[in-house]
């Protein structure tokens, strides 16, 4: 490349900022259903329960988001496997 950024160094580039936004949707979306199932009257401070509700809100959230992502690497990786 002219200004001496190697292709592969755009690459990478391009897949930072893709995980950095898929990173701010994930906490966007985890933020926002956990909010709505636990925060029944919104205040200044959480009580007990809605602060244990969130932890465990979030906890489920990021152990679904985990499954899926292994499920869709793998996928893609048999895919291109197959591919070869």
């Amino acid at each position: 490349m002219a200004d001496g950024v190697s292709r592969d160094d755009l690459m990478d580039q391009v897949k930072q900022q893709i995980a950095l936004v898929n990173a701010q949707e994930l906490l966007s979306k985890m933020t926002d259903k956990c909010f709505k199932k636990c925060i029944v009257k919104p205040g200044g401070s959480l009580d007990g329960s809605e602060q244990k509700c969130v932890a465990m809100c979030m906890d489920r959230y990021m152990d679904a988001w985990n499954v899926v992502s292994r499920a869709y690497a793998n996928r893609l990786s048999q895919e291109r496997t197959r591919m070869s």
